[in-house]
């Protein structure tokens, strides 16, 4: 089996912190997820990952080039279309704002109570010294805020926490001094210039709104302070303009204060988002409310306008919304939040297409898989979910609660049809499912019982005892006739649920069981230990056959309290999740530590280790801890600092004592790096992780990647093209899936003639028959050639049904990944039928109606 999977996506958390941006083109936006930047179009993440949380993010005028700043101030260049890391640089203080000149050629910085503007390296050619500084600006007596270039790119007006906003020249001009703008009560939020340059518009934090203008005398002429012997006047007319309060606006909106605020000069727009999760539009200079909406429950925390002015994307970070509006319309384009709290567990449905999430703040999403985006939410339970899975149909969802309730989801009409409870109320922490989907079990922590329920009926079948510790895991044999349950008793024991015996004899392990996994054939089990071992249990002998130590393997990160080392450090030694790969050859895990590992299951050996998240935010990414931020009272990073803030609401503390789970209340913590819940999905081509960070998914990407199958001298794309052209199809498709690039391989599959394709399938050799049928499974979910696609997968079938029947192990990924993009294509034929249907049904009713009113 191949283990080159690569980070792919980022999904469950949709915005953090920082700024959002509107790409040029304006049809997509980046989002800060931790120490990555999620682009929302396609739904993709950007591969990169900063040192810690992203503050701030400013993507040049072509959108080519992306500057990711962290909380410490270290900056990436990165190239937006590739993803690779072009360029590093350390700010040495920490930024609020940074933004490129309207040409792209200088990058303005604020740096504490100074701005910084440096010259754009360059995108194309490697250099010694990329960044160049070309000039540091003071004058502010406190940290700067934010940063507003003129579309001209020869000034740049800043606005700063001393309740003032200046204006700057890049260039020395002759004569000129910075300008002060002043009068304002409270933080200066943001200043913009208006579309002519001729007016400036500043914000400020108490919802005041001053618009400045150049002063005028008696006859109505605009002053200016043009030195004598000054040339160039009216190039530098914002220069020696003297500017003056003209008029000033408030917003009324009673208890809230100004969060953000952006400009549109083309339109003369000012948005502004407040405390309260309302957000605003006002029309400039006049001052003209446009549109006011509610959009959250917490402050919005950034704000961005598209270039053409039409759709607003909002961030709250609090609750991690990330909300796109169309406001002429007053529609969402975008509308996507993750799990308040930790994700806690993840299933892939039996197809592949759809990922479920359940999280601590007693919430169950549905992912899809393609997109990325959640498109259904269950809110029902009122407490953590512990366990979700799918049934073997893929269209019912079951959930398991610490509110002592198994809830069942229709995954058609989206809606929770069915609610398990047990006599006594208990907490729930494991579920399975039969694989006809009719039996139901889940184990408590507190009674240490499994309970069966039917889920036709609702009814409690049976409650089966026997456990002295809370029920970790659970899992069904693939053929439905075996229970398997792992404990912290130190058993797994096995159930024969629908015989007429129902006790069982515990297999003893090392220590305390924390998960446990069928293998695919269902004639061995994996449970993982609180030691850090793997156990595999024959289950026809009930004895173990081999055990796997990952102590080492698993163990690294050190926290900052830790007093001993991460090699030395017990806390992190063990897995709490285990999964098969579709196949059965190897093992996934993944534990309370930063590492997810692949284990060998014939030789017993480790495969490769992944390492979800390099964030130094989180606990447990180092190594080795800095001596230096120790101090007697602690590590730095842990210390208290809420008091020294210097806005009333961010010192107040409302935090519960002793709260140390679920609570995200303001108060200096960090959260742990650790791993949930892992998954491989059906398909066997990629795998996902609940994370600290979100939900990571992980592929193969063969498409980057030179790996041929079978490579001779002659076999070049010249001649694959050349054999194509003269009409040997057959050979030209054997020659492209023995040099195995991808692109070739396309090229010749939609040449064939479709006439052809079952002489083509019948004479292809049985060892391309694996490799085109995924090749067809991949292309099948992003093609639009349906019917082209179900000649190739009906002839393949039809012609090797025997060969693949004879290794329907070894096929079963690719089975799996062609039933999920069948199962896709007939969705959307099913939603084209529907909607046609109901337009036709439309304009024959109207049909009716004219002729009863001619009539």
């Amino acid at each position: 089996m191949k283990a080159n999977f690569a980070f792919q996506n980022l999904c469950g958390t949709v915005y953090r912190q920082g700024n959002v941006l509107f790409t040029p083109d304006g049809n997509s936006v980046l989002s800060p997820v931790g120490n990555r930047v999620s682009i929302f179009d396609l739904v993709k993440t950007l591969g990169f990952e900063n040192r810690k949380n992203i503050a701030c993010i400013a993507l040049s005028p072509d959108g080519k080039v992306l500057l990711s700043i962290d909380e410490d101030g270290r900056a990436m260049l990165v190239h937006v279309r590739k993803g690779t890391v072009l360029h590093r640089i350390s700010f040495k203080k920490a930024v609020n704002h940074a933004a490129f000149s309207p040409d792209g050629k200088y990058i303005a910085v604020t740096h504490g109570n100074m701005v910084q503007v440096w010259t754009t390296p360059s995108a194309l050619a490697r250099e010694f010294a990329p960044f160049t500084l070309h000039r540091e600006y003071t004058g502010h007596h406190d940290d700067v805020v934010s940063i507003a270039w003129s579309k001209t790119s020869r000034y740049f007006i800043t606005t700063s926490r001393d309740m003032t906003a200046r204006l700057y020249t890049l260039n020395p001009v002759e004569g000129f001094k910075p300008k002060t703008f002043g009068g304002h009560r409270d933080v200066v939020i943001g200043a913009y210039f208006s579309d002519d340059e001729r007016t400036i518009y500043t914000v400020s934090r108490d919802g005041a709104v001053f618009t400045w203008t150049a002063k005028k005398d008696e006859d109505e002429e605009d002053i200016m302070d043009v030195p004598s012997t000054s040339e160039g006047a009216v190039e530098h007319i914002v220069a020696y303009t003297r500017w003056g309060v003209s008029d000033r606006h408030y917003f009324n909106q009673p208890g809230t204060r100004v969060v953000c605020a952006t400009f549109h000069p083309g339109t003369s727009l000012l948005i502004v988002g407040f405390s309260s999760g309302v957000f605003g539009l006002w029309e400039m200079p006049e001052f003209t409310p446009v549109h006011t909406l509610s959009i959250s429950n917490e402050k919005i925390s950034s704000v961005a306008v598209n270039p053409s002015g039409e759709w607003l994307a909002f961030g709250a970070a609090k609750l991690g919304q990330l909300l796109v509006w169309e406001w002429q319309s007053e529609s969402y384009v975008l509308k996507q939040q993750g799990h308040y709290y930790d994700m806690n567990t993840l299933a892939f449905s039996s197809d592949g297409q759809n990922i479920a999430t359940g999280g601590e703040d007693g919430k169950v999403k549905v992912w899809n898989a393609t997109s990325g985006f959640c498109f259904v939410t269950f809110p029902e339970h009122t407490a953590g979910v512990s366990t979700v899975e799918f049934a073997k149909g893929g269209q019912v969802l079951f959930s398991a609660s610490l509110d002592g309730t198994v809830r069942a989801y229709d995954l058609v009409r989206y809606r929770n049809f069915r609610t398990f409870t047990s006599p006594t109320p208990v907490q729930f922490c494991s579920l399975a499912v039969d694989p006809s989907g009719e039996v139901v079990c889940a184990g408590s922590i507190d009674s240490f019982e499994i309970y069966m329920w039917s889920v036709q009926t609702g009814k409690l079948l049976d409650v089966l005892s026997g456990h002295t510790a809370p029920v970790a895991g659970l899992a069904f044999s693939p053929s439905g006739d075996q229970l398997a349950s792992a404990s912290w008793d130190r058993s797994v024991r096995l159930w024969s649920v629908f015989g007429r015996a129902r006790t069982s004899e515990p297999i003893t392990v090392s220590s305390e069981a924390t998960a446990l996994a069928f293998r695919p054939d269902g004639k061995e089990i994996c449970a993982a230990t609180l030691d850090g071992q793997l156990s595999f249990i024959d289950v026809a002998e009930g004895q173990i056959s081999s055990v796997i130590e990952g102590r080492r393997d698993i163990s690294g990160g050190r926290k900052a309290e830790d007093r001993t080392t991460a090699a030395n450090n017990p806390s992190s030694k063990h897995f709490n999740s285990v999964t098969y790969t579709a196949d059965g050859a190897c093992v996934l895990a993944g534990g309370s530590s930063k590492y997810v590992v692949i284990y060998d299951r014939a030789e017993g050996v480790m495969v490769k280790k992944f390492q979800i998240s390099e964030n130094l935010s989180l606990d447990g990414t180092q190594e080795m801890l800095d001596s230096r931020n120790m101090t007697e009272a602690g590590a730095i990073d842990t210390i208290d600092t809420t008091g020294d803030a210097s806005d009333l609401e961010d010192r107040l503390d409302h935090t519960l004592p002793g709260a140390q789970r679920g609570d995200l209340s303001k108060r200096r913590y960090r959260r742990d790096a650790r791993t949930n819940c892992v998954r491989f999905s059906a398909t066997g081509r990629s795998w996902a992780a609940a994370s600290t960070e979100g939900l990571l998914i992980y592929s193969l990407d063969e498409s980057t990647s030179f790996d041929p199958f079978d490579l001779t001298l002659d076999l070049t794309p010249e001649s694959i093209l050349s054999t194509l052209e003269s009409g040997e199809y057959l050979v030209a498709l054997v020659m492209a899936l023995r040099l195995n690039e991808r692109p070739l391989i396309h090229r010749v599959y939609e040449a064939v003639p479709p006439g052809d394709i079952r002489l083509i399938a019948r004479q292809l050799p049985g060892v391309y028959v694996e490799r085109l049928l995924r090749f067809v499974a991949e292309h099948v979910e992003s093609s639009p050639h349906i019917e082209f696609d179900l000649l190739w997968v009906s002839a393949m079938l039809t012609s090797h049904g025997r060969f693949l029947r004879e290794r329907r192990g070894e096929m079963a990924s690719v089975f799996r990944a062609l039933q999920k993009g069948l199962m896709g294509f007939e969705t959307s034929v099913a939603k084209l039928c529907d909607e046609n249907s109901f337009a036709l049904d439309y304009v024959l009713s109207q049909a009716d109606l004219a002729a009863g009113i001619m009539a």
